[in-house]
């Protein structure tokens, strides 16, 4: 009778484990059901995606009235009227994207669409230079600030004298001497948008495309006034037109034609001022730099004896030195640039890494002179003036 009590509690064990088996082998596949429902769910929203009808795209000509509204579609070019319910017909206005399904009606309102290369030229956070970091240059630094930074941050002033502020101005002069750095200055000091870009990143090589990024530039910055636009390196578009009869030339021209245009022709440029810089002034197309366009053409020159002397003090301000005497500097360092200035600082300080030391010394700044000095020709200077 006990046998027979021990083995049917054995099988009971038995089949609780059976039981328990079978439970984990449920809900494993449970599991795996819903992965694969979730993989299913994905394929069917990929195979109507794939079977939906595509929309073009049209550009909103003009309003008619009447609900009817004439359009262009983009690529092709082809114009056409369609007639929209009232609610869509008064959100719509002209210059508008909108799209439109094979009847050719309006499914919904794009709106202005910026070509994604215009959008990441808006600097969102303001550079942390400021012009207190910028040694010497300050009758140079005064007159940008008269003609980019006070009509915007000023405009009472030039409103009770009764003159029209600058539009643009354009820095030049050798590289390093810190022409991008004063634009960051502004950037940072300036209570308005900073868009900023390269001339390279204009010329293209499909016809008409630098033009229009061109023109989706300026109705950005339009559209974000009051606005800086600053423009790097503008001998890459903005270089004297010749005709050599190659394509890449006659491109680069359009985007130039389009760029003088924007900057100084019949349509408002609004509250917009435009900064440039580059290093051969000497390329640049004279149609580009007349009042209109660039009422203030700075030179910024290689720093003298008292800018340079300035400019190590500004370097050096956050670096441990000791024993050194930045003014028997001064004479070593004649014709560098604020740039090369900077890198003998690093250099100095480099050194003193290098021996694991707590600060830097005067040989530090000897050796360091003589490594980043170069010799410039007369001939090879007078290309930035």
């Amino acid at each position: 009778m006990e046998d027979s009590v021990i083995n049917v509690s054995n099988d009971n064990d038995l089949y609780k484990l059976q039981v328990q088996e079978m439970k984990a082998k449920v809900l494993d596949l449970k599991m795996q059901n819903e992965l694969l429902q979730k993989e299913v769910n994905q394929l069917r929203r990929e195979n109507n995606q794939l079977k939906r009808v595509p929309l073009f795209v049209a550009a909103v000509v003009d309003k008619m009235g009447d609900g009817e509204v004439y359009l262009r579609q983009m690529g092709n070019n082809q114009e056409y009227i369609t007639r929209v319910n009232p609610e869509t017909y008064d959100d719509l206005r002209p210059g508008m994207k909108v799209a439109v399904n094979n009847a050719l009606s309006i499914v919904k309102a794009v709106g202005t669409i910026y070509d994604s290369r215009v959008r990441v030229m808006e600097l969102d956070s303001s550079p942390d230079v400021s012009f207190e970091q910028i040694g010497g240059l300050s009758e140079e630094i005064e007159e940008v600030r008269e003609a980019v930074e006070y009509p915007l941050t000023r405009p009472e002033v030039f409103e009770r004298v009764g003159v029209e502020p600058p539009k643009g101005i354009l820095l030049h002069g050798p590289p390093g001497t810190g022409k991008t750095l004063i634009a960051k200055a502004v950037a940072n000091n300036a209570h308005a948008d900073f868009i900023r870009m390269s001339g390279s990143e204009l010329v293209h090589k499909f016809i008409g495309e630098g033009a229009q990024l061109v023109r989706e530039l300026f109705t950005f910055a339009r559209e974000h006034a009051p606005a800086i636009v600053f423009i790097d390196e503008i001998d890459a578009i903005a270089s004297m037109r010749t005709n050599d009869g190659t394509s890449g030339s006659a491109e680069v021209q359009r985007t130039l034609m389009q760029l003088l245009a924007e900057m100084d022709g019949f349509d408002n440029r609004g509250n917009i001022r435009i900064m440039a810089a580059t290093n051969r002034v000497d390329m640049l197309d004279p149609a580009i730099l007349r009042p209109g366009r660039f009422d203030r053409i700075i030179e910024i020159p290689v720093p003298d004896a008292d800018s340079r002397r300035e400019i190590f003090r500004i370097h050096t301000r956050r670096m441990n030195l000791s024993g050194v005497d930045l003014e028997s500097l001064v004479p070593p360092t004649e014709g560098m640039t604020g740039a090369e200035i900077q890198a003998i600082c690093r250099e100095a300080g480099m050194r003193a890494v290098r021996r694991s030391a707590d600060t830097a010394d005067q040989n530090d700044f000897v050796e360091a002179v003589k490594k980043i000095s170069r010799k410039e020709s007369a001939g090879d200077l007078r290309m930035y003036i």
